[in-house]
């Protein structure tokens, strides 16, 4: 396990990251806890970006904040223990990322205050009890994901114009990932398209529930979730070896092969959660401090996978897209 390990070289960017901070004593210095609910290389950019909003905030890790960093690498078993041991060391703040870190965070406390980064549906999941006003020690930023189902299977669409048959992939054991599970199944009917269930509960499912769906769905929709996140190279791999056009919710998915990504931008959201924890380190508490949405998205495209699809990006399309790989 490298889950205590801190982020070591990711790119030239992070090189330079503190080793130290982890030997820093809670009782010195002002402690926040993250949980990362995948690897260190798909949460150090992200992270990266809460630590440089902190810099600006006067948060300066290893001089006046310590930050205790662990990672789940998509595994919810290790997330209980994670948020136990935080609870031990008496950080001053968790931030997590996702519902199921969450809502193992919050279960192992109900003292220390906990933001998250993002969370798909906090109310449906359980995570607070209204966006204004959040109640308990939860407050953070909400993906919306749900609200942007019907989004995605349009854009879904543009690119593959007979379109009828989409396959929904979820962990249904991610109260987040079966909300926007729900919620694509709804717009599918909407929309006339049929939607095709792909219940998944770890990686190894993987490869057995992609190819169920040769021959039977023309697209693929990945519910975002921790577990598909960490997996997300293999997917677009098992996707392309299928001919399955995929769209996701995260651009990280799109780097490592799927075809499109229309989400929220995770660096705005992670440097928005330095504001919260700013804000908790000063003395505010989670309750007085509404849950907030995303205010930029990015639609991402790779023209490589679609080439290897024999798929043609609409030229209105590739206006609008945000970033291209190619």
């Amino acid at each position: 396990m490298k889950r205590r390990a801190f982020i070591k070289v990711i790119g030239g960017a992070l090189a330079s990251w503190p080793s130290a901070a982890n030997a820093q004593k809670p009782s010195r210095l002002p402690t926040i806890g993250y949980l990362g609910p995948n690897t260190a290389a798909v949460d150090g950019p992200r992270v990266r970006a809460m630590v440089e909003r902190l810099r600006e905030l006067g948060w300066i890790e290893g001089r006046t904040v310590a930050i205790e960093y662990r990672w789940a690498e998509g595994r919810d078993e290790h997330l209980a223990e994670i948020a136990s041991e935080f609870v031990r060391l008496q950080v001053n703040v968790i931030v997590t990322s996702a519902t199921p870190p969450t809502l193992a965070t919050k279960k192992a406390t109900s003292t220390i205050p906990i933001v998250f980064a993002s969370a798909g549906d906090p109310i449906g999941a359980g995570l607070v009890t209204s966006l204004a006003r959040p109640g308990g020690n939860v407050t953070g930023l909400s993906l919306q994901v749900s609200d942007t189902a019907g989004k995605r299977l349009e854009l879904l669409r543009e690119v593959v114009p007979a379109l009828h048959h989409v396959a929904v992939m979820a962990n249904v054991d991610n109260a987040s990932a079966v909300l926007d599970l729900q919620a694509v199944l709804s717009a599918a009917g909407s929309l006339g398209i049929d939607a095709i269930k792909s219940e998944i509960h770890r990686a190894e499912d993987l490869s057995r529930a992609i190819e169920a769906l040769k021959g039977h769905a023309d697209a693929l929709y990945v519910c975002n979730d921790p577990l598909v996140t960490t997996n997300r190279a293999r997917i677009g791999q098992l996707a392309l070896a299928a001919r399955l056009p995929t769209i996701c919710a995260g651009r990280e998915y799109v780097e490592a092969g799927s075809l499109i990504s229309y989400a929220a931008n995770f660096p705005d959201l992670y440097r928005r959660t330095a504001e919260y924890v700013d804000k908790i380190l000063r003395g505010a508490r989670p309750t007085d401090l509404p849950v907030e949405q995303p205010t930029k998205f990015d639609l991402v495209i790779n023209l490589k996978t679609a080439k290897a699809l024999d798929l043609s990006i609409p030229p209105a399309m590739l206006a609008r897209v945000d970033d291209v790989i190619e």
